[in-house]
């Protein structure tokens, strides 16, 4: 019997001793899974995951934790696909999180923390007024109190102020009405639209806040809404050159040019303005289709024989030549040059082509195209078939900006000219909105003796709350620290508010020269994606969207630069 008893208890401790190994093992391997996986993402849709991002006051818990990746975004070796997970070995790759808006360090002063909170309630009262009279649709009227829709969207309600103004909401803190937004984009946006609309508009308010929602946040809703537009873009690269053209039906794939457009030509700008979005783009989805597009559309530009080292506006996508020789930093011209430089930032500086090609073209500008007039302003005119127009358009004035860019991210002979042609556009525009009754800048302005930096024609005094010279404050601000750059960035809000504020938003105004200025009542989408978040970014931190780790779009969507950890490149194959 106690033979018996012996056996059956050492049999008892053998069992409990196996049991306990066993779960030591699984608990181990399955502790694993958890890290990695952060429990049963498949009984989720991607839409559905919480977003840690809009927790209040991104006190977000658990911030240096790994984001927890779908069975279907994470890699596998294709060499263990055989074999069960090891019970050890390395811990998994960390996924990083979402992008955390600290506290400003060191604290602004107290002047500077008002300013800036009062841009951020100057966004809550559009935004909030927005939701209120016209959410969903493109745009608001503001003092009718209405949606509205420019030409540039078609036909359609793709809630472009939605789309426009997420990450500005996101920088902002404004969480609430962050995730508001992002949940309409979830379960409202569709680009099956059966409309012509511009190929580069919605390149830079569509993807590119998509896009730079995504970086931030990590909620892969954002990357895969980029994709299906990205798939949707595409028919427009179909031509002989493969340079696309500017108007495209996102449901039939049909696409042309603008009939005013020099004979059907495609247009600088907007060929030029699609290598950040399309590159990153294909790196975050691991689709090279993208990128491959818009570095044909750089190889056809490279190969090209230019007038005088300059580009044209206009080039012909069956052709590949030029149409008119009509050159500008302004309208039709400018941001392809700057998507030059910042494909070259946005690569880590690996893209030398890039760098090359915006060097090139600066040179050729600064020579042809940068003038002085007889009061000492300096200014870059437009350039028709070897004619100066000694006239300046609101757009060009993110230029002192981008000369300021150049100069400060690569140190060569030229850097210190350069800064002194940033320094003195940026003044330029400035004067063009002191000089003005309402201290806001026109549309375009002229350099004749007598009246300099001031328009001449009663269809160029408008101001439709355009941000370019706001961009210049801001970049200059950051790169040299001059305090008068904030100072005029403060005359421009006061300004604002003083003649733009109405109860139901922000309205542009007709004349910008009259005491009482008719008011237009649009309410753009790109005052919430520029305008403001310039202004925000002018008040804040440098650590706030520092310029080491993030570039801007052309519609001043932050996309990060490689080598920042939430560049979030898709899984390698």
């Amino acid at each position: 019997m106690r033979l018996m008893q012996r056996l059956a208890i050492s049999g008892l401790l053998s069992v409990i001793l196996i049991v306990l190994l066993t779960g030591t093992f699984v608990t181990r391997r399955d502790l694993a899974n958890v890290v990695e996986r952060g429990g049963a993402p498949e009984e989720r849709s991607s839409e559905q995951q919480a977003n840690p991002a809009w927790v209040q006051s991104n006190a977000i818990p658990g911030q240096d934790e790994a984001k927890p990746l779908e069975d279907k975004d994470r890699w596998v070796d294709p060499r263990q696909r055989q074999s069960e997970p090891s019970a050890v070995g390395p811990p998994p790759v960390p996924v990083p999180g979402p992008y955390v808006i600290k506290p400003p360090n060191p604290p602004l002063d107290d002047v500077t923390n008002q300013r800036r909170e009062k841009i951020k309630e100057m966004m809550k009262h559009g935004w909030d007024n927005y939701v209120r009279y016209a959410w969903g649709k493109n745009e608001l009227r503001p003092i009718s109190k209405r949606g509205h829709s420019a030409s540039i969207f078609g036909a359609s309600n793709m809630g472009a102020t939605i789309v426009d103004g997420l990450d500005t909401l996101y920088i902002m803190g404004l969480h609430d009405e962050f995730k508001q937004g992002r949940d309409w984009i979830a379960e409202n946006l569709d680009f099956d639209i059966n409309s012509e609309i511009s190929l580069f508009e919605t390149n830079i308010r569509f993807m590119g806040s998509l896009l730079a929602c995504y970086a931030l946040t990590g909620d892969v809703m954002f990357r895969d809404k980029a994709a299906q537009l990205g798939e949707r873009m595409l028919p427009a690269f179909q031509t002989e050159t493969g340079i696309p053209h500017s108007l495209i039906n996102l449901h039939t794939g049909a696409s042309k040019n603008y009939g005013w457009a020099s004979s059907g030509c495609s247009i600088l700008s907007e060929i030029g303005t699609m290598h950040l979005e399309f590159t990153y783009l294909s790196d975050i989805t691991g689709n090279p289709v993208f990128k491959s597009k818009v570095e044909n559309v750089r190889k056809v530009l490279k190969n090209l024989e230019k007038p005088k080292g300059l580009y044209p506006n206009y080039i012909h996508p069956k052709t590949g030549k030029w149409g008119q020789h009509h050159m500008s930093l302004g309208g039709l011209g400018d941001s392809f040059y700057e998507y030059l430089l910042k494909a070259w930032i946005q690569s880590g500086k690996e893209d030398v082509e890039a760098r090359q090609m915006y060097d090139e073209a600066i040179v050729a500008i600064d020579q042809h195209m940068i003038k002085t007039s007889q009061g000492k302003l300096l200014y870059v005119s437009d350039l028709k078939y070897d004619r100066l127009e000694h006239k300046m358009g609101h757009l060009a004035c993110f230029a002192g900006g981008m000369f300021a860019l150049g100069a400060k991210t690569l140190q060569n002979e030229l850097s210190d000219r350069y800064m002194t042609i940033a320094a003195g556009l940026t003044n330029t525009c400035h004067e063009s909105y002191d000089r003005s009754y309402t201290k806001l800048g026109p549309e375009a302005f002229h350099f004749i003796e007598g009246n300099e930096a001031k328009s001449l024609k009663n269809g160029e005094k408008y101001y439709i709350l355009r941000p370019e010279t706001f961009e210049s404050y801001f970049v200059m601000w950051r790169l040299t620290k001059d305090p008068k750059y904030r100072e005029w960035g403060w005359e421009a809000v006061q300004a604002l508010e003083k003649y733009c504020r109405v109860p139901g938003g922000f309205t542009g105004l007709h004349n910008v020269y009259l005491v009482d200025p008719p008011q237009d009542d649009v309410q753009q989408s790109y005052f919430f994606a520029e305008t403001l978040k310039y202004l925000y970014l002018l008040f804040s931190d440098d650590d706030l969207i520092n310029l080491d780790e993030w570039v801007f779009n052309s519609e001043a969507h932050v996309l990060p630069i490689r080598g920042n950890p939430l560049y979030r490149p898709a899984p390698s194959l």
